[in-house]
């Protein structure tokens, strides 16, 4: 199976409500994480998570769809077009 690396932006409207489960689906799938930073914005309870991943298209779109599928998430994600080893 082909891996790519690739950015995923996650944007958290309601961290209160939905940092537990973001942060619940990201250990899920941490095998797929190079990377992660993040920074609150306590001001306006948002949060901004920054993830280094690598992955098969399916893994990447699988972590996605369940990150995007919370209603106080927001996910953009970029893939190299280049394959990686393992």
């Amino acid at each position: 199976m082909s891996k790519r690396i690739g950015s995923v932006a996650v944007v958290i409207d309601d961290r209160e409500e939905a940092a537990p489960r973001v942060n619940d689906i990201l250990s899920k799938y941490s095998y797929l994480i190079i990377g992660r930073m993040g920074g609150p914005r306590r001001e306006n309870n948002m949060g901004v998570i920054s993830l280094l991943v690598k992955g098969s298209t399916d893994e990447i779109g699988a972590i996605t769809g369940e990150l995007g599928s919370l209603e106080e998430v927001t996910v953009k994600s970029a893939l190299t077009s280049r394959e990686v080893e393992d």
